[in-house]
């Protein structure tokens, strides 16, 4: 059960975990980069480490997280990180440096960010409008 791990898979995993089109990456990437040359990068099993370097760049995300994300690692390391006991969830820290973590953490701060510029857009809208109703 030793499988290789996609790293085209993992761009595309990760990409949409951030909310990037394929359009922008291609954008990022440079001129030579389009829509479809993403969706064909996606499906590469193994992509060169300098590529993975410049999309890591471009979606903050580590190298290491492309090259050594396995989905079946990811549910193993979750089934063996979180434990059920009386609906009670209880976190054991043995995987405290894990790029998932890193991952979730960049999504939570993402939501924050998502969250902050919301607020902010409905606080302008407010102030608009007292000002056109003047």
């Amino acid at each position: 059960m030793n499988e290789k791990i996609h790293h085209g898979r993992n761009i595309k995993r990760f990409r949409e975990m951030m909310g990037v089109k394929q359009e922008a990456l291609a954008h990022e990437l440079g001129e030579e980069w389009s829509q479809k040359k993403i969706s064909l990068l996606e499906q590469k099993e193994e992509v060169e480490e300098e590529l993975l370097r410049q999309v890591g760049e471009i979606l903050r995300i580590p190298v290491e997280a492309f090259q050594n994300f396995d989905e079946e690692q990811a549910i193993n390391i979750i089934s063996s990180t979180f434990h059920h006991t009386q609906g009670i969830v209880n976190y054991n820290p043995t995987f405290q440096n894990n790029p998932i973590d890193k991952i979730i953490q960049l999504h939570e701060d993402k939501i924050a960010l998502y969250e902050r510029m919301l607020k902010e857009k409905d606080e302008m809208m407010g102030k608009l409008e007292k000002l056109l109703n003047r």
